[in-house]
This record gives structure tokens, sequence and C-alpha cells, in this order.
């Protein structure tokens, strides 16, 4: 590959992402030039849908950005709405908050880990291939994923854009006797998410570190889902509220996504890795455990063992949905009353690729005024190309088709939105 000559990679589709995007990258006298993730997917206008609704609906129309982390904009939305209206949402209710943000966690990172990201390591082009050599461990994942769905579905009314989900609580909080069939399920969940750790702990991870600015929620007791502070590993620690003061979009011409970065340092990143890296120590035992038969401690910083830290979390989910349902007892009203004023509020959570920022504005009637979400993906952006302008350079002698590979890889180490794509990489190569 090292020829002094200019080189462009064109990768019209990038496989098992969800929505459309392409890879482009220039090489000159073996240096790499540019890079672009160019997303191309037609911008879909939530925040300006929002504007006019009643802010009770926000957590259902938000919830359709996504199909498989509905979850993490309900939750944000709501927090959002709540922070304006000065309620604070406690005790059982919280919990079953968390309970269904486990449920979104373990389904979530096991399809990304089984189906998405684990054929990359292992030389399949998608799972379906992987599952005539690894047939009892693609049914190993499919079921765990399934279990979460449940999670789901039991709590949010379903498991595609639950229903159950609003201001100031549930409309409905299930009966114990709902959650406790959960338990042995999640038990083997728990177990089986063990042995895909011990499973995958044996593939072949690229060596490449980078030093990130980590950026997560924290909160003094719990790993974070919902609340805290955003914190970062070089020094920031802010209210979520603040979010603005120091993180801001721009709009890059060849996405149609905006990259969110930090003010005074550039791109971050937000994600398993980073939740791994900052709040490791609020993981109970059993996630631990996991972690160190995956070989991961505090400060691993190759994101190609994001992969391990998603099936670790999905450890962690599994242990906490457990014991939030051994203390789970039915609250007298499923939901705080709310009564809408003139305000403005912000709301973050922890979705399975990171932190999802939320802020509204309604006025006295309730109807929003004004809406801004930044999702995780628009974060992780910029970090996603600069992971490729590091990579590369170190990956020149590599066979074209392996180089191409591992650029793959790198994007997926991130599990950008949702990989619905099922058509394979259409690679073009010019030499100056």
């Amino acid at each position: 590959m090292k020829t002094g000559k200019t080189k462009t990679i064109k990768v019209n589709y990038l496989a098992r992402v969800e929505g459309e995007g392409a890879l482009h990258i220039k090489i000159k006298d073996d240096q790499v030039k540019d890079v672009k993730l160019k997303i191309f997917e037609p911008p879909r206008f939530f925040e300006a849908f929002l504007e006019g609704r009643d802010f009770m609906e926000a957590p259902d129309i938000t919830a359709r950005i996504c199909g498989i982390c509905p979850i993490a904009y309900q939750m944000s939305s709501v927090h959002a709405m709540e922070s304006a209206l000065g309620i604070k949402v406690e005790g059982q209710l919280r919990a079953l908050r968390r309970l269904i943000y486990c449920g979104e966690w373990i389904e979530s990172h096991v399809l990304h880990a089984f189906m998405l990201h684990a054929p990359d390591f292992l030389g399949y082009q998608d799972s379906i291939q992987m599952a005539a050599d690894y047939p009892e461990q693609v049914k190993m994942g499919l079921e765990i994923k399934k279990i979460g769905n449940g999670l789901m579905t039991t709590v949010g009314g379903r498991e595609i854009h639950p229903v159950n989900v609003r201001v100031g609580g549930f409309y409905r909080a299930p009966e114990l006797s709902e959650l406790a069939p959960c338990v042995e399920r999640l038990e083997w969940a728990r177990n089986a998410s063990m042995e895909a750790v011990r499973w995958l702990s044996t593939l072949n991870f690229p060596e490449f570190e980078v030093d990130y600015e980590f950026v997560s929620l924290s909160h003094p007791d719990e790993y974070p889902f919902c609340e805290g502070r955003l914190k970062s590993n070089r020094g920031l620690d802010i209210a979520i509220d603040e979010f603005e003061d120091h993180f801001e979009e721009e709009h890059v011409k060849h996405s149609t996504s905006l990259h969110c970065h930090l003010k005074e340092r550039g791109n971050y990143m937000v994600g398993p890795l980073a939740r791994f890296n900052l709040e490791y120590e609020k993981l109970p035992e059993i996630a631990k455990e996991a972690a160190r038969i995956a070989g991961l401690e505090p400060g691993c910083r190759n994101p190609f063992k994001s992969l391990l830290v998603r099936m670790v979390e999905t450890v962690y989910a599994c242990d906490e949905a457990i014991r939030i349902i051994a203390n789970y007892e039915k609250p007298e009203k499923s939901f705080i009353e709310v009564t809408p004023k003139k305000s403005t509020g912000c709301g973050c959570s922890e979705a399975p690729r990171g932190i999802c920022y939320h802020r509204y504005s309604m006025d006295d009637s309730g109807a929003i005024t004004a809406a801004k979400i930044v999702p995780p993906t628009s974060q992780n952006q910029g970090t996603i190309e600069d992971d490729l302008r590091q990579l590369i350079p170190l990956r020149l002698d590599l066979p074209l088709d392996e180089l191409t590979w591992q650029c793959e890889q790198a994007v997926r180490n991130y599990d950008p939105c949702i990989s619905c794509s099922c058509h394979f990489l259409k690679l073009h190569i010019e030499r100056g």
C-alpha cells in the first residue's frame, strides 16, 4: 500500500449500521489527508415536529426516533419536562424507569455484539454466515435479546416504541406478579451473558489505543442510566442544564447529522467505553468479574474492545433488573400529577450508545415552543473520523481488503445509530 501516491477509498454504503452512511478517505504520500463519515440520510426534523405539540406528547413522539433504543429518548424527554415543571420522580417509579432501561440495554447491546460486530472479528460478512459455524452462540444471543425485549414489553406495554412512559411516571405501574416471572429468565440471561463474555474475549482484537476524552453521566450511587452530572476524564463536571455552555453542534457539508463537540477541546467519546472508564467503581461485583474475565480494566482506550464492554454492561443490566424486581412494591399511584407552566428544562440519560441530551421550552398551556435533541451518534461522529485518521497510517501495509475491513470495524465500534442495512460494502480505490 505504501506507494507514495494518492489513493482514495470510497465506501458507498456502510453495512450493518442503521440508515444511510458512507466513508471517504484520501491518502497522499502515506498520510491521511481527508476522512469523511458521510451521513446522507434525509434529515428527520423531530425538533420541528415537536413545536406546537402538547408537552405530554414528547415521550411518544421522541420514541419514534429509534426503534431499538426508544427508552433513551423517552427518558431524556420526561426528565427534561419534569425539570421544567420542577418535579422529581422518586421511589418505585424511579426504579421502574431504571428497570425498563435495563431491558433496552440488554436487547440493544446483544443485537450489536452478536449480530453486527462479532462477524467483523470472525471474518464473516454477516451474522447469517456466522450462524452456520457458530449456531449456539447466535441462538444464545437471540434469546438474551428476546429477554430484554420482554422486559420492555412488561414495563412499557410493547417492545418497539413503548406506550406506558409519561411525564411524571407511567400510565400504569405493573403488578409484582407481572414482574416476578421475569426473574428466572433474567438470571439465565445474566449467566448466558457471562458465557458470552468468555467467548468474545477469545477474539483477536486489533492493537489500537487513542487518548480520548470520555464523557458520561455520573451518579453518586449508581452506574448511570438517568440523572447525575456530566463528567469527563479531563475535568468536565457540570450539571445537565449546563450542557449547552460547554458543548455545541455544527453542520459539516458531508453530513446531514450535526457534529457535536466540546467548545473547549473538540471531539470526545460517549458510550460504553466512556461509562466503563469513568464509572467502573459503581458496577456490582458480578459485572466487575465479567470485566476481569474479558481482560478489561479501567483505563482501556482500545475502541475495538467496546464489544466486550457492551457485554459487561449486559451482565450489569441483567443483575440490576433482578435487584430492582426483588425490591419492587407497586406504588400507590403510577404517576405524579403535572400542571404545565411557561418554563424550560433539560434532561439527559445514557442510551446504549451514550448520552442523549434534550431541552424543551413550553408556554403556559403546555405547548412546546422550542426543542433541542442531541443524540449519541452526533456526539461520536467526529471521534469516529479521528479514529480513522490515526488507525489508517498504522495499517497501510495491510492488503486492501483487510484495511477496508478494519475501517468498517472502526466505525462499527460505536454502533452508530441502529444497524438495519443488509447490503455489503462497495469499495473503490483510485491510485494517482
